[in-house]
């Protein structure tokens, strides 16, 4: 696990060691064991490594045998040791035992189509010098791993083309002004984070999940478009579209079988380290399946779980009985309301964009890299693929809704839409009904009615707010890449659909962005074995029938699992691992979030109306609201403030009135 950065097309030598060294610094947590760099004009590239593979041997850059490809490289290869025997057998030599060194040698053997036979998550630059380490760079391949686990940014700027694996990083090469994306912010606003490909910050783009790219050194101001290489058509439940194999496949198997066969080896082939694996468990289904997989694969693995101090928001009880079930080494980090609101700015600068996710896993994090863990598994990706959410149900309801309203007239929607909002069902839920009354008013709002159930603020909410006014939204890159998603999903059924739909926005989006930057912030690598290519390929494959059966979520996963789960785990209610944010944010954190919102941070007033916070808290108060709108705002303006020092327009006031505290 590393952190990655370079650039092409600098004047001098010095000047391009000098940036890659700034922005190396700006990365030092994401390894904090090592660093190496090349400097072959024009390219200049580094990477800081933390060692988990090969401790001695795996120090970047790694070479091939001759001195032409060098690569730095961020992430895990899960079948390396089967590729690097492929290779072996191709008379390629190995210098090291490290993943690393088999990226290396497989693009040299099959050049970009390398991508398509790694198993794992990835981000990395392979740099070729065909005259050998002391000549000059040729080219530069970038690529990310299919579900977007690890980061990849990049940025063209005065003829020259940077790249690292963080924003922050990229600001920090000192090359590229500070402006926010107004694209961003709407983006930001409807979802609670930044859309791919885009990043908060003007002229910096996200290499999209699934995708690679080639810089030519001789000109790398010319615009070079990501190539996509993971494709839905390549999903099927025979395996014949793809090119990462399991050692579990068996045609043969039922698909409960053969989903807990995927994962098992899922899991097996995460646990390859040379240094010691902690899970993260929390009392829900995800957790205690990839905690008692690794325990049944390996011994002296550690659990790791974030309790309260109030029981009724706790998971901690529970994820104890896991752990002595299983046997793990397990420690339980306290959170209190008051530690949150002290350690809240530590959390809040760990983001790399701004989210209103994230704070979760950084306190999980840090109670891992705490206890000496490098390495620690989560279970993310399987709500997703096995329909957890609450999402997959509302999908379906806020479609028929959007439906009905393409049959009656704009005028007579907004008549009987003023009337809607007297209704009990307001009172009682006001955000999920506006998300459902943002349906009836413009049912052709986005491009599948999925993306109104994931809505944080409704267009309606903010519209009026944006200084620019809103655009045109069709044109925004951000909403280019939901439609890419909904156009690849035509021939899906509705459950795969909201999957796939899922996986390229709520997860690329928020959940994985922000466990990359959290854990790493706390030089922490976390691994996703529901993501593992073989094992959401074979799901996505199968039919809704199968997937969605029993009346109850996430079926398929529950039999897969038979009786390794115990019925406590299996028959709770839903929970999600979350902080208890209502209750604290009516307490002393609800303070904090008020003064922040009446402190708007100046480049942020130039986009989006001072007092907005200020309204949404209020509204927050008086109950019209839930706690995740201005906590939202909130993490907006506090990211903008410390890393986007912008001044403001001439006549752009940044204080609202007087702050709004909680009683």
């Amino acid at each position: 696990m590393c952190g990655i950065c370079g650039i092409i097309g600098f004047s001098s030598r010095e000047t391009g060691e000098a940036v890659v060294r700034r922005m190396l610094a700006a990365i030092v947590h994401r390894g904090p064991d090592d660093e190496g760099a090349v400097v072959a004009p024009p390219v200049a590239a580094g990477a800081r490594r933390l060692s988990i593979i090969d401790i001695p041997g795996g120090g970047q850059p790694i070479w091939n045998e001759t001195g032409t490809l060098a690569v730095f490289f961020n992430g895990e290869i899960y079948n390396f040791q089967e590729l690097r025997e492929e290779l072996k057998s191709r008379k390629h030599l190995f210098r090291s035992q490290s993943d690393t060194e088999v990226v290396v040698h497989a693009y040299e053997e099959w050049g970009q189509d390398c991508v398509r036979r790694f198993r794992g998550m990835f981000a990395f630059a392979v740099i070729e010098l065909p005259q050998g380490r002391n000549g000059l760079a040729a080219r530069v391949f970038l690529a990310r791993d299919r579900a977007g686990i690890k980061p990849l940014y990049y940025a063209q700027i005065g003829g020259m083309f940077l790249f690292a694996s963080e924003v922050k990083a990229l600001l920090a090469s000192g090359l590229i002004t500070p402006k926010i994306s107004a694209q961003a912010v709407i983006a930001y606003l409807l979802f609670g984070s930044v859309g791919e490909p885009t990043t908060l910050v003007e002229g910096i783009f996200s290499l999209p999940p699934g995708h690679c790219m080639a810089i030519s050194s001789d000109d790398p101001s010319i615009t070079v478009k990501p190539t996509a290489y993971w494709q839905p058509s390549q999903f099927s439940a025979d395996r014949t579209g793809t090119k990462v194999g399991s050692r579990n496949f068996d045609a043969r198997a039922t698909p409960a079988a053969q989903v807990r066969s995927l994962l098992e080896d899922a899991v097996r082939s995460h646990l390859i380290a040379d240094v010691p694996i902690g899970v993260f468990l929390s009392g829900g289904i995800d957790s205690t399946a990839i905690a008692m997989l690794a325990a049944k694969a390996q011994s002296g693995i550690h659990t790791f779980t974030v309790s309260f101090p109030d029981a009724e928001f706790s998971e901690g009880a529970i994820a104890k009985r896991t752990a002595e079930r299983i046997g793990s080494q397990h420690c339980e980090a306290m959170i209190s309301g008051e530690e949150m609101v002290s350690r809240l700015p530590e959390a809040v600068a760990a983001l790399d964009q701004p989210s209103m996710d994230g704070v979760n896993t950084y306190f999980v994090s840090w109670a891992a890299r705490q206890a000496g863990l490098k390495v620690a598994l989560s279970g993310l990706g399987s709500d997703e693929l096995f329909g957890g959410y609450t999402s997959f149900q509302a999908t379906t309801k806020v479609g028929r809704v959007a439906g009905a309203a393409r049959l009656f007239p704009e005028l007579f929607r907004k008549w009987t839409a003023s009337g809607m909002k007297k209704t009990p069902f307001f009172k009682a839920s006001p955000d999920a009904f506006r998300k459902g009354l943002s349906a009836w008013l413009q049912p052709e709002l986005f491009p599948h009615s999925y993306f109104f159930t994931r809505a944080l603020f409704t267009p309606n909410a903010f519209a009026s707010r944006l200084n620019g006014g809103a655009a045109d939204w069709e044109s925004m890159l951000w909403y280019q890449w939901l439609e890419g998603a909904v156009e690849q999903s035509r021939a899906m059924d509705k459950f795969t659909k909201v999957s796939w739909l899922e996986l390229r926005s709520y997860m690329v989006n928020t959940l994985l962005r922000d466990t990359d930057a959290m854990s790493m912030r706390n030089s922490l690598e976390v691994r996703v074995p529901f993501l593992d290519t073989p094992l959401v390929e074979y799901v996505l494959g199968l039919p809704e029938s199968i997937k969605r059966r029993y009346g109850r979520p996430k079926a398929l996963l529950i039999e897969a699992l038979g009786n390794l789960l115990p019925d406590e785990i299996v028959n709770q209610s839903k929970r999600t691992f979350t902080f208890p944010w209502e209750y604290w944010m009516r307490g002393k954190l609800g303070e904090r979030v008020a003064v922040g919102l009446g402190d708007w941070a100046p480049g942020l007033g130039e986009i989006l109306d001072v007092k907005f916070g200020q309204t949404v808290w209020r509204n927050f108060l008086l109950g019209r609201t839930t706690w995740s709108r201005p906590w939202s705002l909130y993490v907006l303006n506090e990211w903008v403030k410390h890393n986007l020092n912008v001044q403001p327009a001439r006549g752009v006031e940044n204080r609202a009135s007087a702050a709004v505290h909680v009683n």
